[in-house]
């Protein structure tokens, strides 16, 4: 059940980047159409892909300028609970993950096993470096 899901939410993102990579290629169309009657196909090119490189800068300025690191100590958090935190943050990425990691499980159950037991050690370090510190 959480797999149809994780796949259908893959297949619907996929049907939007489809969708906007064709709306980018029509308006990349009609704006040469337009500019080539008036600068010459020549320039109407230059002005299409000078148009594409501001759009790239511009998404690439908003992009990292909202990837700011927040300003918690990582170092102190337990492998789950980085975990849990990058879940939080990106759920589109962690819903892809799990269906991954879900299908690897259904063809090697071992692979099961060898995760319990990390997670089961990780835990372990993890109070005995908290009552180290007391």
């Amino acid at each position: 059940m959480i797999l149809k899901k994780a796949l259908s939410l893959v297949a619907a993102i996929a049907a939007m980047a489809a969708a906007a990579a064709v709306c980018v290629v029509a308006g990349a169309f009609a704006l040469y159409a337009l500019l080539r009657v008036y600068i010459g196909p020549a320039g109407a090119a230059a002005a299409i892909a000078g148009a594409a490189a501001l759009a790239a800068l511009i998404l690439a300025f908003v992009t990292f300028r909202k990837a700011r690191p927040r300003p918690t100590r990582r170092e102190d958090q337990s492998v789950t609970a980085r975990l849990i935190d990058l879940a939080r943050e990106k759920p589109i990425i962690a819903a892809g993950a799990a269906a991954a990691a879900g299908l690897v499980i259904l063809r090697n159950p071992g692979v099961l096993g060898a995760a319990i037991t990390a997670i089961m050690a990780s835990r372990a370090r993890d109070a005995d470096r908290r009552h180290r510190r007391r």
